[in-house]
C-alpha cells in the first residue's frame, strides 16, 4: 500500500513529506458508488486520492444535486480541506465513481505541513486553482449552454476519466448529475444518436465524438 502512495505523489511532493504521509495516513479502499465524505459531516482528515476518480457533488435543499467536478490519481479535495480548516460541517460529498483508494491523512498535519514543506504548501494551492477553475467551467455550463451541449460535454469528461468510450450509465444517473430530469436527458440522448454522436445500447452508452 506504501507503493500507491509513492507511485501517486512521486514528483509533485518531496521524498520527507512522501515518508511522512505513509507514517500517518491511513488507506482506504472503496468500491464503485461508496460514499466517502457526506453532507454534513465534519471531516477529520485530508483525502489524497491514490487510485480510481471521485465525483464531488453538491447539494440544494430545493433543487437536488449537482457534479461540481471530479478528483483524480494525485489529486486532493479542496473544498474538503477547506472544512477541515474552517472545522465546518460539510457541504458536499465525495462519491467513488469506480474502484478507489484513498489515503487519509489527519487534519492536523495540514499547517505543519505548509510551513515545512514547500511541495505540499505548491500542492494545496495548485489544487485550490484546478478546482476553482473547474467550478467556473461547472457555472458556464449552467449559464451558457443548452442541456444537450451539457450532457454532451458530461458524456465526453467521463470518457477521458474512465479512458473508454463505452460508458455503463443509466439516463437516471446522468439525470441526477446535471440536476435535470430523466425524461428530458432520455430525449436528448436519442437526439444525440440521431446525430450519430452517440450510441444508446442496453445499460451502456458509446461516445462516438
Amino acid at each position: 500500500m506504501m507503493d500507491l502512495i509513492q507511485q501517486a505523489f512521486f514528483g509533485i511532493l518531496e521524498p520527507a513529506l512522501i515518508e511522512e504521509i505513509e507514517d500517518v495516513a491511513t488507506v482506504r479502499f472503496f468500491n464503485e458508488g461508496d460514499i466517502i465524505i457526506d453532507f454534513g459531516q465534519y471531516i477529520k482528515v485530508m483525502p489524497l486520492l491514490l487510485e480510481g476518480a471521485i465525483k464531488i457533488i453538491r447539494q440544494d435543499e430545493d433543487e437536488g444535486e449537482l457534479l461540481l467536478y471530479y478528483v483524480e490519481k494525485g489529486e486532493t479535495c479542496t473544498m474538503s480541506i477547506a472544512c477541515c480548516v474552517g472545522d465546518k460541517k460539510s457541504e458536499i460529498r465525495a462519491q467513488a465513481e469506480m474502484k478507489t483508494t484513498v489515503a487519509l491523512v489527519p487534519n492536523r498535519y495540514l499547517d505543519d505541513w505548509l510551513a515545512k514543506y514547500p511541495s505540499w504548501r505548491n500542492f494545496i494551492l495548485a489544487s485550490y486553482s484546478s478546482r476553482m477553475d473547474e467550478m467556473l467551467g461547472a457555472i458556464d455550463n449552467l449559464a451558457f449552454m443548452n442541456m444537450e451541449e451539457r450532457i454532451l460535454n458530461h458524456l465526453q469528461d467521463k470518457v477521458k476519466l474512465l479512458d473508454n468510450r463505452i460508458l455503463t450509465l443509466t439516463h437516471q444517473q446522468i439525470a441526477s448529475e446535471l440536476n435535470t430530469s430523466r425524461v428530458v436527458v432520455s430525449r436528448i440522448l436519442k437526439s444525440l444518436e440521431n446525430e450519430e454522436k452517440i450510441l444508446l445500447l442496453r445499460n451502456e452508452i458509446r461516445v462516438l465524438i
